[in-house]
């Protein structure tokens, strides 16, 4: 495994398996050559250890690696999942049913202004349960692709980056049209776009 090496342009091409509770493997997401992951290095946009298998290979390279639930996105934990009051998501006494669902995931932000994604587990009259586990909790998730591209990013992308992750500048999925980008749902990084490859 490598060293992380900051300030790289990577884009892969890449198929996400995670592993059931049999131990097979299940097809979460795909990223292809014309719709490549991309990301710069050393800026905390995808998981270290997936990026420490990445950083030290070349254009063309190929790579197949199973990331543990503690390299991914850590064990389930019960505790993860709570309740809060039916109002704290209600606009003048009333749930906006376009984005409070059951099954919808929404952006939540704590008392320290960090930003995270939640899962709408369950609404009832009173309250409505969140559960903040991300989708791929407990699972040993193993990535199959090749490298698009590797070299040192440019300043543009670099700044274009750090404004994404502060949530200046869109949502760095590599779309052209951001509008798309929710059905990348790739699982990356910190989940700081909801764009999300695993990373």
């Amino acid at each position: 495994m490598s060293e992380l090496k900051p300030n790289l342009y990577v884009a892969v091409a890449y198929r996400l398996y995670a592993k059931n509770k049999e131990g097979r493997r299940e097809l979460v997401e795909e990223a292809t050559k014309e719709q490549p992951f991309q990301f710069v290095s050393g800026l905390g946009m995808t998981l270290d250890d997936f990026e420490s298998q990445i950083v030290g290979l070349q254009k063309d390279a190929e790579f197949d690696f199973e990331l543990t639930p503690e390299q991914a996105y850590g064990e389930y934990e019960q505790e993860r999942v709570i309740k809060v009051p039916r109002s704290t998501f209600e606009i003048d006494g009333r749930l906006d049913k376009q984005y409070i669902y059951e099954g919808a995931v929404v952006p939540l932000q704590n008392a320290d202004g960090m930003r995270f994604n939640g899962l709408i587990a369950k609404i009832d009259e009173t309250e409505v349960v969140v559960n903040l586990n991300h989708p791929l909790a407990g699972r040993s998730l193993i990535f199959v692709g090749e490298v698009v591209d590797i070299r040192e990013a440019t300043n543009e992308e670099i700044t274009a980056t750090l404004k994404m992750l502060t949530g200046e500048g869109g949502c760095g999925c590599g779309c052209e049209d951001c509008e798309g980008c929710d059905d990348h749902d790739h699982h990356h990084h910190g989940d700081h776009c909801g764009c999300g490859h695993c990373h």
